[in-house]
């Protein structure tokens, strides 16, 4: 790895100080003939805060432009996986269709016709899904936005999750607060790794580090459980989703549904959940783009149909943001 026009391979040096900027990765400095600035890079899937020489500040301040100004344009933006870019980007459009409809979008439904102050939190639920999807995108605000958007969802988990759990149907019930708990484990995976420290510890230890990893990837176990569930006590409707061109819908609507329940304990239990978390983002993602995609794509899609893809597309997000945080990166080679 070289710096383009030094002739010399850079050194490469591993800081104390460094902060992880997503779990699994690992940030590194390289000291390119001790530049003064720095700027965000990537090497494979290391995460590396580069220092240009100080002949090239010297070359941009000559050419005009203020010296460091597109390096600092572009640190203000914060991406820690692919998956955190997509969560964001949902919950930017979730934001949007919430303030446009004037309803709640499929994060937060269902919630009763007679909730008290229902208008006021349709407008609350959407104002945070906007803000915090801008602000999970930006360097300074990332750790407040997955912390409110973690909060109002453990609120709605309270109020109106656990309460669907004795009063709705048990598929109904137990669906939606898989649902919550699933996209507020993502939320929770997001807080813990903007809450870390430049000393590498976290801020907040009851709910971040090491701890609050854990409680958000159990959390997130148990949230794939109820789907399992439902695939066996509606196991006809289940099978009437399968595609036409395979065989066997009866057993596919069982398999996945026992991949489903798998995964969760396998998760909650520690047994193979990086593979778990990773097969179940995975079958989430298939199931959107065997299932609904073809439907929307026929033009006969009614209001259930784009319900039922919009909550598989937040459901894959969510499982993609908690499979990247088993990702273990590793160092770049350096000669």
């Amino acid at each position: 790895m070289t710096r383009g026009g030094a002739g010399r391979f850079a050194r490469c040096q591993f800081l104390p100080r460094a902060k992880p900027v997503f779990p699994g990765t690992l940030e590194v400095v390289i000291d390119a003939e001790a530049g003064e600035r720095e700027y965000v890079g990537r090497v494979g899937e290391v995460m590396t805060t580069v220092a240009p020489p100080r002949n090239e500040s010297l070359r941009r301040a000559d050419s005009g432009h203020p010296a460091g100004s597109s390096e600092a344009g572009r640190r203000e933006w914060r991406v820690a996986s692919a998956g955190h870019l997509v969560f964001a980007a949902l919950l930017i459009a979730l934001g949007i269709q919430g303030l446009v409809t004037r309803d709640f979008t499929v994060v937060w439904q269902p919630v009763p016709k007679g909730a008290p102050a229902r208008g006021l939190l349709v407008y609350l639920c959407a104002g945070v899904s906007l803000f915090s999807g801008v602000g999970l995108l930006r360097r300074r605000t990332a750790r407040l936005a997955a912390a409110v958007l973690l909060g109002l969802l453990l609120l709605w988990l309270l109020l109106f999750r656990v309460r669907a759990l004795f009063l709705a149907s048990l598929i109904e019930g137990t669906w939606s607060f898989g649902e919550t708990l699933v996209i507020g484990s993502a939320a929770w995976v997001l807080f813990v790794a903007f809450s870390v420290n430049p000393t590498g510890t976290s801020s907040v230890p009851f709910a971040a580090g090491d701890r609050g990893m854990r409680i958000a990837r159990v959390l997130y176990g148990l949230g794939l459980i109820p789907f399992g569930y439902a695939h066996f006590a509606n196991l006809r409707g289940t099978a009437a989703l399968v595609p036409a061109p395979l065989p066997g819908h009866v057993f596919w609507a069982c398999f996945t549904g026992a991949t489903f329940v798998a995964a969760g304990a396998a998760i909650v239990l520690g047994v193979c959940a990086r593979f778990a978390a990773t097969l179940s983002a995975v079958q989430m993602g298939l199931f959107g783009l065997l299932v609904w995609v073809p439907v929307l794509a026929a033009g006969s899609a009614g209001a259930f149909s784009w319900v039922e893809f919009e909550t598989t597309v937040a459901l894959t997000a969510a499982a993609w943001v908690v499979a990247d945080s088993y990702r273990v990166a590793t160092a770049p080679r350096v000669r």
